[in-house]
């Protein structure tokens, strides 16, 4: 797609040939038009392709009571959307709806979760950093439509694409060169417009959207955290740079203000951490990098909605002006809805600050789960299943990606331990290192009442565990290259590691990290196969794409040389489990740490 329909794409509902569309109410002598509207938002985050119910931790949640309760599913959100929502309402969302999804999404590259999006009635998202997961140009499919380069066409036929706006207002492409081409698209009337967005560079996505409800328009800025390009594979997000968030609202903030449109929210996938076991109504917020961007941004953005950090919290900050303005969270995996209730004056076509009122709803699973959605999920669950169910291998009991005080856990081990395996022929990988945010569920001996206790692994299991289909590399570093990438692990160095992240390390790879030595003096006695490492030596070390090229701030994996590409990580997986099995939990006594 040019840059030129990009741009039209940006400001569509906006402007029309340098005029501003505004709705006009029918005069009635009879009795006094109204002062404002209502507008009701319904709202989800993260919900990272989760049609069937979540499991485990990840699919409870706790309520407005204090109580700890089964949340989420497909079936159920629609049930609950249904009943929240009324003629007045728009519903949005703050990305990651696809990315790190189960094997009933992922297998077809995401379009089960976006079609469910759009029998949701979604009308807007933000995209998160997990919609870049397989590239800007898998993105582009997804938002326009078409069949898989590689994979072809799903068994529901051709992608007709996603039927809602996904919105990015500081994804921009890095080519200067396009900017002219893209301003030209504006019309010559527009020239404050063109004044903006030149000093700002050129969008790679729709910075804003534009909904009417009730005869006048609301805004919708996107926004996605600007460390994506650390969290994502490079390759696919090559031609883009992600800029900072508040600089891109205001500008986007402008451009609506501009074109008349005075009531604007903004989508954003960032958040904060919280005071865990809190109601989801409660401002149990951890002021961060969300928190800057909703006190930061311009004061005509009324609310901030965010994802990311995967916690619900209701909030209301001052804005720059010292006014109050929500700031809220769902949660993740479908378990909360946002409901937004406000009144947006006719005359300033403004929100009205004073009338806003927000909700978290837990998405319980005690109503009726909704039939049609019930159905739709069961028939991705039945395409699924032959692969899904083919059993791989079996394991001796749990093996859980819960840290022990080194920062190990044991399905972390185990994972390296297979990528190891799976490296050394052709790679001559001597060690393995696996980044922990890519292990994202256990491995439970007894999984359902299926096969209750028998230990058997299914391939949708274990894809569950690491499901992003990244390919194994190895890359040469020396010694001293290695304990940099180790010494990343932690925070104040100049990588700008925000929190310390422990590799999980094969089990021929040994060392000692000091908790209170300074950054650069943590990592000694760096060992392989029970031989210490020198400064000077080559090592072969394995892991995913997404670390070799920097991911996780490990930036120091860029300087390995003699690359070289294998299986996809998932692959190396299985084919370990169906060697290995049964598969016993590794010890975690890898790393040694000592205050």
């Amino acid at each position: 797609m040019t840059s030129r329909s990009l741009l039209r794409l940006a400001l569509a509902g906006a402007v029309t040939s340098g005029a501003v569309l505004l709705a006009t109410l029918p005069a009635d002598a009879s009795k006094a038009p109204p002062r404002t509207v209502p507008v009701r938002l319904l709202a989800l985050n993260d919900f990272h392709g989760h049609l069937e119910p979540p499991t485990g931790s990840s699919g409870r949640m706790v309520d407005e009571h204090g109580h700890t309760v089964d949340a989420g599913g497909a079936a159920y959100i629609a049930a609950h959307m249904k009943s929240l929502a009324d003629q007045n309402t728009i519903a949005v969302a703050q990305g990651d709806l696809i990315g790190g999804t189960p094997l009933i999404s992922a297998a077809y590259h995401d379009e089960p979760s976006i079609e469910f999006m759009d029998k949701l009635g979604l009308k807007v998202a933000a995209v998160g950093n997990h919609e870049f997961d397989e590239g800007y140009a898998e993105l582009r499919r997804i938002m326009d439509g078409g069949c898989h380069p590689v994979d072809g066409c799903s068994p529901a036929g051709e992608w007709k694409g996603a039927q809602f706006d996904y919105v990015g207002a500081n994804v921009l492409f890095k080519n200067p060169n396009e900017k002219t081409d893209a301003l030209a698209a504006l019309g010559a009337k527009q020239t404050e417009v063109k004044k903006l967005l030149a000093d700002w560079g050129v969008p790679a996505l729709p910075p804003v959207s534009v909904k009417w409800m009730n005869g006048v328009p609301i805004g919708f800025i996107g926004l996605v955290t600007q460390t994506t390009p650390s969290i994502v594979t490079t390759e696919g997000i090559k031609d883009l740079k992600f800029v900072d968030e508040v600089k891109a609202a205001n500008i986007a903030s402008k451009i609506l203000k501009l074109v008349g449109v005075k009531a604007q929210v903004v989508l954003v996938h960032e958040g904060d951490q919280v005071n865990t076991g809190q109601s989801p109504d409660a401002c149990s917020a951890i002021p961060g990098a969300g928190n800057r961007i909703a006190t930061q941004v311009d004061p005509e953005i009324d609310m901030v909605l965010s994802g990311h950090s995967h916690q619900a919290y209701l909030c209301k900050v001052k804005d720059p002006a010292g006014n109050d303005r929500v700031y809220s969270q769902g949660g993740s995996f479908g378990r909360v809805i946002t409901q937004v209730d406000m009144n947006v004056n006719l005359r300033t076509r403004d929100i009205e600050r004073a009338s806003v009122v927000a909700d978290n709803h837990v998405v319980t699973r005690t109503v009726a789960p909704d039939p049609e959605i019930s159905a739709f999920v069961q028939t991705w669950k039945d395409r699924v299943a032959p692969v899904a169910n083919k059993a791989v291998g079996t394991i001796t009991t749990d093996i859980t990606h819960t840290a022990a005080p080194s920062g190990e856990t044991p399905l972390g081990n185990l994972i390296a331990d297979a990528q190891l395996a799976a490296t050394k022929t052709g790679g001559n990988a001597q060690i393995a290192l696996m980044n922990p945010g890519g292990v994202r569920a256990p491995l439970t001996y007894a999984t359902s009442p299926s096969n209750e206790g028998d230990g058997v692994v299914t391939y949708g299991e274990a894809f569950t565990t690491q499901p992003f289909n990244n390919l194994m590399q190895v890359v040469t570093l020396t010694g001293a290259q290695l304990k940099t990438v180790l010494e990343q692990q932690f925070t104040g160095g100049p990588n700008n590691q925000a929190f310390t992240k422990i590799l999980q390390p094969s089990a021929n790879f040994t060392y000692t990290y000091s908790r209170s030595a300074a950054w650069g003096s943590k990592v000694s006695d760096m060992k392989i196969d029970g031989v210490p490492v020198t400064d000077t030596q080559t090592i072969r070390v394995a892991a995913n794409n997404f670390l070799v090229g920097g991911g996780d701030a490990f930036l120091a994996f860029r300087d390995g040389t003699d690359l070289w590409s294998g299986p996809l990580d998932i692959d190396a997986f299985v084919d370990y489990l169906g060697a290995n099995t049964p598969a016993a939990p590794p010890a975690t006594n890898r790393i040694t740490a000592i205050d």
